[in-house]
């Protein structure tokens, strides 16, 4: 697909999203949301992501926790923390540290549809025979994702709108997830 193709392809999405997902909020519900009849921790959960990867001289630890607040049973926003420390022995170390902002809206009560910004900065550390190479950047990626929801847990696939593949961090713009919520 053609660059220009693909942008506008993108723009098309966010502006749908962002112009039908908000409409959707104002349909007919009673003149109390939960918001108002609860207090404001009895709408917020927290969860993250917790992983380890470890094989063949390649470890792969990252901890991202996170906490969103719920605005009635349909609409969520929240932001969250990421640290992943990678090596491969006698090749590289990298760390990556960054957040993110996320809005969930549930169509169904199975249905999950996600617009994440995430920024993270990228230490990298390349070893060679002569000398260690450093590079040193920072990631950004504009995610639109869905998934499968059963009561605090969410398993799909997030797309990155501003992916690049000479320039990004992750090796696809197509990644799964596991989301979780308590």
């Amino acid at each position: 697909m053609k660059k220009n193709t693909f942008n506008a392809l993108a723009k098309s999405v966010l502006l749908t999203l962002f112009l039908v997902i908000p409409l959707s909020g104002f349909s007919q519900e009673p003149s109390s949301s939960k918001a108002e009849t609860e207090g404001f921790w009895d709408n917020v959960q927290f969860g993250g992501g917790l992983g380890v990867a470890i094989g063949n001289d390649f470890t792969d630890i990252t901890i991202a926790p996170s906490a969103i607040y719920n605005f009635n049973e349909h609409f969520a926003l929240g932001s969250g923390l990421q640290y992943s420390r990678l090596k491969q022995k006698n090749l590289f170390a990298s760390n990556v540290l960054g957040a993110n902002l996320i809005g969930l809206y549930n169509p169904l009560e199975e249905i999950q549809l996600s617009l994440e910004l995430e920024q993270v900065h990228v230490n990298t550390t390349y070893v060679d025979l002569f000398n260690n190479a450093k590079r040193s950047f920072w990631n950004t990626g504009l995610y639109v994702g869905g998934g499968y929801r059963a009561d605090n847990v969410t398993i799909g696939a997030r797309f990155n709108l501003l992916f690049d593949k000479d320039k990004d961090l992750y090796g696809d713009a197509l990644m799964p997830f596991v989301r979780i919520y308590f």
